[in-house]
């Protein structure tokens, strides 16, 4: 009979011996193996957090206790655990069970959070809470050592010491975020497990301060994180104690499965449909956008002998590992750091350097004020390239890419691409890295990188990638979208309504021989996967009335709201982003337009389109 089918709460764990817990940490691995690997999610993380989980949900009562999952990517077996089992077979699909930590799914979710180093601060200020109001109840923050490479952490840690809060903080040292965790940290970490087991003689003694103690913190360990038994005994000594505490458990990323364990890369961190038995793919991936900055960045560092890049923690995730492996002095992993990452490659800069800061579109959230102050006050030439802008899909609000347009439009003198296939990729990159003048920007999607899409021509720096005779509309098309946007005109051309479609190239700022081929339409559209609340095309709107140019303008983006998790496509679809979507918005605009407009469309339809020259 399975353990697993009788816990359908965290009390139903207290009447289990130690050897039921062995085995139903056996059945969670089981369960997690085939359920993830048949949806697609985070993988290597939760194999390692099954016993760890168990004793947090054996000593602490929640959600009277609360616990804080930082990085909610390592909450899988917390799910399972408060009720959630069944709705695994819909995991980060339309409706069905997030990735992340939800609110709405259950009273033991406290955040939804899946930005890395924020779970000390939460936990920080809920311990406050309570404090003021003389309520004693337990706050853990569960961080990984990985989490703990960012500044935000050491700024709650900072303030813990001296709260009159109580945190029990505990540790998931398995060594790595994605690859191996770096710097100092990382280091004195070590040194920790090496004392404990006197397996370095030379190493820290047991009796010396942690990093922690000296900054006036409980400490206990480092104990065995896949010894439940162990794991309880420390934290009921945590949670006895009258101050924050951190209680330092080491685990093994992927721990029991084999494949997941041998993945030198990241331990199958993050898998889409994959077989359980071996790790791989179901199906042969088809080649990334990721895939195509890679191999063009691999390209370039000959080229380029000043180019340097820069990871937060993500080398082989946005692309940088080959250039690592080809240009490993070149390289710099700074840990999950964005804002670090972008300063220092402000300081890069200033010393003659190129650097090409790779990071996901919604990590870059974090580094605004850095982008704005360190670099762009400066002018300074550095590179940021934007892995998995727009929607991304599986993962969520937290991780769509969706702010960047619209956050980096208000920078003075920085400038940004959006790439419409691999050639214009290939090409837009080589065109950043080659301005000294200031910052530049590259952002595409997470998809396949999709076919080439050739230009008919192009004019002013803009490719226009479609026309017609009296064509009344264009359309522009933000990066990625073009494809959709191309589709749409086709079947705009079958409703009787043709369109310019054109691809900026370089969205932000607004290229002025945009506003030379409006005033040759009667209507502009522009489409983007961003929000359109400070967009591209309110930006394109405001450019065309500063130039007197009266086309009416209609913006097609994402609303401003906080977008569920499903797939990237179907979540395009839902919000108009998809061709039929696209076509319907446009054929609305031209059924509303004023009637002196509707005579220009009309009579567009009889006179022959003027390109510009260029």
């Amino acid at each position: 009979m399975s353990l697993l089918d009788d816990v359908n709460q965290p009390a139903d764990l207290n009447r289990l011996t130690g050897d039921q817990l062995g085995s139903l940490a056996t059945e969670i691995r089981e369960f997690l193996v085939e359920a993830v690997c048949r949806r697609g999610g985070h993988l290597g993380p939760n194999l390692g957090m099954v016993e760890l989980t168990l004793a947090l949900h054996r000593v602490f009562r929640s959600p009277h206790d609360r616990i804080i999952f930082d990085t909610g990517h390592q909450a899988y077996v917390h799910k399972l655990l408060t009720g959630r089992r069944e709705r695994f077979t819909r995991l980060r699909g339309r409706g069905g069970l997030s990735g992340y930590p939800r609110r709405a799914e259950s009273p033991h979710d406290i955040v939804e959070n899946s930005h890395a180093s924020t779970a000390l601060s939460y936990a920080d200020g809920l311990s406050r809470a309570y404090a003021l109001d003389g309520i004693r109840r337990t706050v853990v923050a569960v961080i990984g050592d990985g989490a703990l490479t960012g500044g935000l952490a050491w700024e709650a840690l900072n303030n813990l010491a001296t709260s009159p809060g109580r945190v029990v903080i505990v540790l998931n040292d398995n060594g790595r975020s994605y690859a191996p965790t770096v710097g100092g940290l990382a280091a004195h970490l070590a040194g920790l497990h090496t004392a404990a087991t006197g397996d370095d003689p030379a190493g820290p003694t047991p009796d010396a301060p942690t990093i922690f103690q000296a900054l006036g913190l409980a400490y206990l360990g480092p104990v065995d994180g896949h010894d439940v038994a162990q794991v309880e005994a420390a934290l009921r000594t945590a949670r006895a104690g009258d101050r924050s505490v951190v209680v330092h458990c080491v685990t093994r990323k992927g721990y029991g499965h084999v494949p997941s364990e041998a993945d030198e890369a990241d331990r199958l961190h993050a898998v889409g449909v994959v077989d359980p038995r071996t790790g791989q793919p179901a199906n042969a991936p088809g080649r990334t956008w990721t895939d195509a900055f890679s191999d063009e960045l691999v390209a370039m560092g000959e080229d380029c002998p000043d180019l340097v890049a820069v990871s937060a923690a993500m080398l082989g995730p946005t692309g940088l590992a080959g250039f690592g492996a080809r240009y490993p002095d070149r390289t710099i992993d700074v840990g999950i750091a964005e804002q670090h990452a972008v300063t220092s490659a402000a300081g890069l800069a200033i010393g003659g350097k190129h650097p090409v800061v790779a990071v996901y579109a919604t990590f870059l959230n974090r580094a605004v004020d850095q982008v704005l102050l360190d670099v762009a006050l400066h002018r300074l030439p550095v590179t940021l390239v934007l892995d998995r802008a727009g929607i991304t899909g599986p993962d969520g609000p937290s991780h769509h890419g969706m702010w960047d347009l619209a956050l980096l439009g208000a920078v003075p003198g920085l400038r940004v691409a959006a790439p419409r296939d691999e050639t214009t990729l290939r090409e837009e990159l080589r065109e950043a890295v080659a301005d000294q003048d200031g910052p530049t920007v590259l952002r595409f999607p997470k998809a396949r990188v999709g076919d080439e899409i050739p230009a008919l021509y192009r004019t002013g720096g803009l490719d226009v990638l479609r026309t017609a005779a009296g064509a009344p509309v264009l359309l522009v098309a933000v990066g990625a979208m073009a494809a959709p946007a191309l589709r749409a005109a086709d079947l705009l051309a079958e409703a009787g309504v043709e369109c310019t479609v054109v691809d900026p190239r370089w969205v932000r700022p607004v290229n002025p021989a945009l506003a030379g081929l409006a005033a040759e339409h009667a209507l502009v559209v522009t489409v983007e996967d961003g929000v359109r609340d400070g967009g591209v095309g309110g930006a394109v709107a405001l450019a065309f009335a500063d130039a007197g140019v009266g086309s009416p303008v209609r913006a097609l983006g994402l609303p401003t709201s906080f977008i569920t998790h499903g797939e990237r496509a179907g979540l395009l679809a839902e919000h108009g982003l998809d061709p039929p979507g696209i076509c319907a918005a446009v054929l609305h605009q031209v059924s509303t337009l004023p009637a002196d407009l509707a005579v220009r469309v009309r009579a567009r339809a009889q006179q022959p389109l003027t390109p510009l020259p260029g």
